[in-house]
């Protein structure tokens, strides 16, 4: 797998399950124009693009130039990437038809080609090494920390979110994830501290 600093945005979840295969980096999901309401998860990608920087990966069509742009205009330009995928027509093998415009959208296109796509845009992709020396927060954290399989967990991510200034509504695995893009193991740990003091 390909090591990506900066969090990638995509339209979608077969996008992101497309990209979770060649990638190990954060990959969040617009939900399509589901991003122009989504106040929380626009806060996330003004805090991921200030911190680390976004990758902006949409479909070529329309609706992800409609997207992109969307995205340009509540994060500072200078902290987004875009690759751009080329026009390939085709359907997706999962769609009965082609989408309106005849595209291949992310999840359609080959390997190369996604790679070739952030060659282009200057992408620096290292290879992902398993031996690294930087502790990351696991689910067992989570579990020992009472925020995941415990009696009152829920109520205590929130809590957690909320502190870190996160979406309230992120799962267990998707807070792991983010958590670990942008926190140290002893940050978090200061962290679950700060908000057992305030109960």
């Amino acid at each position: 797998m390909l090591h990506i600093e900066q969090a990638v945005i995509v339209e979608g979840k077969y996008d992101k399950i497309r990209l979770s295969s060649l990638l190990d980096a954060v990959i969040l999901e617009t939900d399509g124009f589901g991003i122009f309401k989504d106040k929380e998860k626009q806060r996330l990608i003004r805090r991921l693009a200030a911190q680390r920087g976004i990758i902006v990966l949409t479909d070529s069509d329309s609706a992800g130039f409609v997207i992109r742009s969307f995205l340009s205009g509540i994060t500072d330009p200078k902290n987004i990437t875009n690759v751009y995928i080329p026009d390939i027509f085709g359907k997706e093998r999962r769609k009965s038809a082609p989408s309106k415009e005849g595209k291949l959208g992310v999840e359609g296109m080959e390997t190369q080609v996604i790679l070739e796509a952030f060659r282009k845009a200057g992408i620096v992709c290292s290879q992902s090494d398993p031996d690294s020396p930087r502790r990351e927060v696991t689910k067992t954290d989570l579990f020992e920390d009472g925020l995941n399989g415990a009696p009152g967990s829920s109520e205590r991510r929130k809590k957690l979110l909320c502190a870190l200034d996160l979406p309230a509504h992120l799962s267990a695995n998707a807070m792991l994830k983010i958590i670990n893009s942008f926190m140290t193991y002893s940050e978090y740990k200061d962290a679950v501290q700060r908000i057992g003091e305030d109960t």
